[in-house]
């Protein structure tokens, strides 16, 4: 039988983004947009798309268990599925709410798939600018359809493009960070949106992205997604990136030179 999971899940966002999600795009009311914490907005289009996905994934996998954003905020305990065996997916229904909420662009719909515990596959689909990228771990990557490879070389430190989220930072870091910028050629203050950062890393818009707040749903998909296609995503101290894991920090890279050189500039010792 051919193994179709990749498209049947890059269907289901494809759905539920044009079903779903587009529709309230711009068309919120006021009691659509509420907080589900101090500073976190959730939309009704955050939670209908999770039921949606949610939905589909179980019927795609039977028996697996699905970790949403959402139904994280109502139940916490449901990320000690991370580390369990069978299928586990991870599901981000609107990455960059605020953006969503607001009537702007970006937002994105982020699925990532672990089986044992380890990193499977992911997909990342931008619905206004109808870009999908989608891997499996071990067989690339691809975007609509074509294969993905990042380049083994950058650009010299001076001509770097990336982002870092120097907002979520601790003050000494984010100072750090922001002096480290003009050793970057262009230090960018970020999109508000996860899965918008690594589709620029995998198009080569961008180079790097550092981030400090590394909830899983916001980085299981776009880091699989990276290493699918032969970049880096490490801990800031080097250690591969696994979304169980609860540290902050994260910086991903189209390739481990460039990886060093904008931690050296970044974060140096």
């Amino acid at each position: 039988m051919v193994d179709t999971l990749l498209d049947d899940v890059a269907g289901l966002l494809r759905e539920t983004a044009d079903r779903v999600v587009l529709p309230l795009f711009r068309h919120l009311g006021d009691a659509d947009v509420s907080e589900k914490a101090p500073g976190e907005l959730v939309t009704v289009a955050d939670r209908r798309a999770e039921e949606a996905i949610t939905a589909g994934l179980l019927r795609l996998r039977p028996g697996s268990v699905v970790v949403g954003e959402e139904a994280v905020a109502d139940d916490p305990a449901l990320l000690r599925h991370l580390r369990s065996a069978g299928d586990v997916w991870l599901v981000d229904p609107v990455d960059g709410t605020a953006n969503f909420a607001a009537g702007r662009r970006p937002f994105a719909l982020m699925v990532s798939l672990l089986t044992d515990g380890e990193p499977a596959a992911g997909w990342v689909f931008d619905p206004l600018a109808d870009a999908l990228a989608s891997a499996r771990s071990g067989e690339g990557a691809y975007l609509d359809g074509h294969p993905l490879r990042l380049p083994v070389a950058g650009p010299p430190v001076g001509e770097l493009r990336g982002a870092a989220m120097t907002r979520f930072l601790p003050g000494r870091s984010r100072r750090t960070v922001e002096a480290g910028g003009a050793r970057i050629g262009e230090l960018l203050p970020g999109l508000h949106c996860a899965g918008r950062e690594y589709l620029d890393v995998l198009t080569g818009q961008q180079q790097f992205v550092l981030f400090w707040r590394t909830l899983p749903w916001d980085h299981g998909p776009g880091t699989l997604l990276v290493q699918a296609a032969g970049g880096v995503a490490r801990r800031l101290d080097g250690k591969d990136y696994h979304p169980a894991d609860t540290e902050h920090g994260l910086l991903v890279a189209v390739n481990d030179e460039v990886w060093t050189e904008v931690h050296q500039a970044l974060l140096p010792a």
